[in-house]
């Protein structure tokens, strides 16, 4: 019964995220999607209906490592929101209810597959994994992965809505506060004697 609610709804995130058999058969499998699939966040939709930015115009608009959450974790209302949208757009169902994981990896402990600043996590949820990889990110960390992050970003209306569920993420966040925000800077070379 299990089995087949998680197929179900991997179906129907497969259908909702306009991914291409070919696509849905490679992250079914964990194998490299076919060449000739190009993912659906590639092509730009238009503005949301109350005509804010989507988050794959954001995406694709920003260089690389200026996108900034607006909201600060500590926003009971905009982290209630996020929690909404979190279960809304079925997150739950590959991360858990809390964010604590589940067949994919937990998104509230101190181990980030590509980083945890805001940039990084905006353009995975937006892109999926194999977009991102395509942008020269690599992994850094190591979770349980079963399949790629799909393109999660054309099911958005607007990227303040996804800011949202990443405030829901670090409102939720249970590691060592020093990687709450990704990887920490290196530490400093010793003075010179």
């Amino acid at each position: 019964m299990l089995r087949q609610g998680l197929t179900a709804g991997f179906a129907a995130l497969v259908l909702a995220a306009g991914w291409s058999q070919g696509q849905a058969a490679a992250a079914a499998t964990g194998a490299a999607a076919p060449a000739a699939a190009a993912p659906a966040a590639a092509a730009a939709p238009a503005a949301g209906a109350s005509g804010a930015q989507t988050p794959v115009q954001v995406e694709a608009a920003a260089a690389k490592g200026t996108l900034k959450n607006p909201y600060s974790d500590d926003n009971k209302d905009i982290d209630e929101q996020g929690h909404k949208l979190f279960f809304g757009l079925s997150c739950n169902g590959c991360h858990g209810g809390t964010g604590g994981g589940g067949m994919c990896p937990p998104l509230i402990n101190d181990v980030w597959v590509y980083n945890g600043d805001d940039d990084t996590l905006f353009r995975l949820v937006t892109l999926g994994s194999v977009a991102l990889q395509a942008k020269g990110y690599t992994r850094r960390g190591r979770e349980n992965v079963v399949a790629p992050m799909p393109p999660m970003g054309p099911l958005f209306t607007s990227a303040d809505d996804l800011w949202k569920v990443i405030t829901f993420i670090r409102s939720a966040y249970d590691g060592d506060p020093k990687y709450k925000f990704g990887s920490p800077p290196p530490p400093p070379p010793p003075p010179d004697e």
